[in-house]
C-alpha cells in the first residue's frame, strides 16, 4: 500500500514506479493499492510529512514498511516478500 498524501510531489511519482513492478512480476500474488492518508482515519500517524511509506501485507498483517520513494529497495522489499 502507498500510503501518500496528495500535497505532496515525490509521492505522485510512485505509481509508475508500481505499475513497472506489476508488469515485470507478473503475479497473481502482487496486488498494489494507494491510500491518502490524509483522509483514513487509520493512516492517521503517517500524516505530515513529505515522504511517501510502503505498506507491505500478507494474509492480513503488516510484515514490512519502506519509508521513501527509493525505487531499487521498494523492488527488493516486493521480490524478497513474494
Amino acid at each position: 500500500v502507498d500510503a501518500f498524501q496528495a500535497w505532496c510531489g515525490p509521492c505522485k511519482t510512485v505509481v509508475d514506479l508500481f505499475q513497472k513492478i506489476s508488469n515485470e512480476v507478473g503475479s497473481d500474488l502482487l496486488h498494489f493499492a494507494v491510500a491518502e492518508v490524509d483522509s483514513i482515519e487509520a493512516l492517521e500517524k503517517y500524516r505530515g510529512k513529505c515522504e511517501p511509506v510502503f505498506l507491505f501485507y500478507a494474509g492480513g498483517e503488516l510484515e514490512a514498511v519502506v519509508r521513501g520513494a527509493n525505487a531499487p529497495l521498494l523492488q527488493k522489499t516486493i521480490l524478497e516478500h513474494l
